[in-house]
């Protein structure tokens, strides 16, 4: 499987090595400890199969990029560089941490004072540096940040739920929370994965899942029976051209692996961390309509079954934890709706939106907007759980983005605040105005993982920054709007007018 090969710049951010001492396993991934004791519950409408003593240890810190705001226009590349060299350290320390058991088994104090500590002074560093950026370019950068700076080590079990505590712990594990020899007593390792996740306890039944039980806060649909009712669909195609890359144009421009994960993309074909807006409106589209270069990207998912891919060793693929074969959607279904309370406007072009949020697992659920279902049961929908599926059912991966625009602005200091969800009603707040919203949904077929005894076999995963452990709630999805004056005037004046066009 082939791989973007367009020349790269040099990275803004440092780039990833490897820790020499991991154990390559499959893909070639970093090996963690798991530790199990399988019990059985009903919890929240679903029957889980949980991991009850899993003790594997993960890097949470505070998203300081979430909390920016007001950032000069002339100091966004700079400060987006130093949130990526974050996402870096982040990264480094983790790898650290994959790979020290036996001195952390030795030291209750090992992960605090040779990881976690080392790594709240490098953050402070960049801290200070991104809040010296704002101000040079005339802001006023938030004096606070520097309580962000560190970090805490806690079991792979247990979520945010929704907010940093600041804290820092012993380093993330109880009394007999590590061995020697990074297993148990029944000489479980890595789950058979290779790599930290997915594990039982990330799989569920769909049949054990309520219909209609999912939290929907985040990514209401804008449409329905009244306002603005019609549709456009855009065809693009499965990424038959085999464009993938780690960077993200939109969370890390000019950075180099700035996702440390793989995304598939399609649409717009020059997308890469380096591309101008000047590239993405001359580039070429897979896109049927021509007029259509936007670019719609999302995080790969993998079955973790040994395949070697072509990034089995590269930063993003294998050297960061995603590993196995690369799954493409049989289908992608990429369409705009209307309003429920009105007519909708057009987008701005190279209109930036990002859906969902890839560290969910360590920031907490505020802006996760990932939905998991099965394909003849889509009334049933989960957030934090891979769906296990009868045979002959797809694997559903759909998402409802943000369709409120704050009538300004294309981008904004943390890539989120000139969007926002509808309310309840369907209706924009704040002054803000409803613009055609995106819908995408992705099917694939993929064989149902074997979980049994507390383990998982043969699972599939979505890519993920490596501390976020593959879980399912980290999803996401990224848009560029690169739509030409005309088709954009189209798609609103055909959902304006009730029709269903492509």
């Amino acid at each position: 499987m082939g791989r973007n090969t367009r020349k790269r710049r040099t990275p803004l951010a440092t780039k990833i090595v490897a820790g020499a001492a991991a154990l390559a396993v499959g893909g070639g991934g970093l090996v963690w400890a798991n530790f199990y004791a399988s019990a059985h519950e009903d919890h929240g409408g679903h029957n889980r199969t949980r991991s009850a003593g899993a003790q594997v240890a993960t890097i949470d810190c505070p998203d300081v990029g979430q909390k920016i705001r007001d950032v000069p226009d002339r100091a966004r590349g700079e400060v987006d560089g130093e949130l990526a060299t974050m996402d870096s350290q982040i990264t480094n320390a983790y790898q650290r941490l994959a790979t020290t058991r036996r001195a952390q088994a030795g030291d209750s104090q090992f992960v605090q004072n040779t990881i976690l500590g080392p790594l709240k002074d490098r953050r402070k560093a960049i801290i200070d540096r991104i809040q010296l950026e704002i101000n040079r370019a005339g802001g006023k950068a938030d004096d606070n940040l520097d309580e962000l700076a560190g970090c805490q080590g806690r079991p792979a079990d247990q979520q945010n739920g929704g907010g940093q505590n600041g804290g820092q712990d012993d380093g993330g594990q109880d009394d007999g929370g590590q061995d020697d020899g990074g297993q148990d007593q029944e000489g479980n390792d890595d789950n058979g994965n290779g790599v930290a996740g997915p594990v039982a306890e990330d799989f569920v039944d769909i049949n054990d899942v309520r219909p209609n039980s999912r939290d929907s806060r985040n990514g209401l649909a804008a449409d329905g029976d009244g306002g603005s009712t019609g549709s456009f669909t855009t065809d693009c195609g499965v990424n038959e051209n085999n464009l993938f890359n780690s960077d993200n144009l939109i969370a890390a421009p000019g950075v180099d692996n700035g996702a440390h994960h793989t995304h598939d993309y399609v649409g717009n074909q020059d997308n890469d961390a380096f591309s101008s807006d000047e590239d993405l409106a001359n580039a070429d589209t897979s896109c049927q309509n021509q007029g259509d270069k936007s670019t719609y990207y999302w995080p790969v998912l993998r079955l973790q079954d040994g395949t070697q891919e072509f990034d089995a060793n590269d930063q993003g693929g294998g050297a960061e934890g995603n590993i196995g074969k690369i799954l493409k959607p049989a289908e992608a279904q990429i369409r705009f709706v209307g309003s429920r309370q009105g007519d909708v406007v057009a987008m701005p072009k190279f209109l930036r939106v990002i859906t969902g949020d890839a560290k969910s697992f360590t920031n907490g659920d505020a802006n996760a907007n990932s939905s998991w279902s099965c394909s003849g049961f889509e009334d049933r929908q989960v957030t934090d759980k891979y769906p296990l599926c009868p045979e002959g059912s797809q694997v559903l991966r759909t998402v409802n983005f943000q369709s409120c625009w704050d009538g300004q602005n294309i981008d904004s200091a943390n890539h989120r605040d000139h969007m926002a969800f509808v309310q309840e009603d369907g209706s924009c707040a704040n002054g803000f105005q409803a613009v055609p919203q995106l819908q995408i949904r992705l099917a694939y077929d993929i064989p149902a993982p074997t979980v049994e005894n507390g383990q998982v076999r043969n699972p599939y995963a979505v890519d993920s920054f490596p501390e976020q452990l593959h879980k399912p709630i980290t999803d996401h999805n990224d848009f560029i709007n690169v739509m030409d004056e005309n088709l954009m005037n189209e798609v609103v004046d055909c959902i304006n007018r009730g029709e269903d066009c492509q």
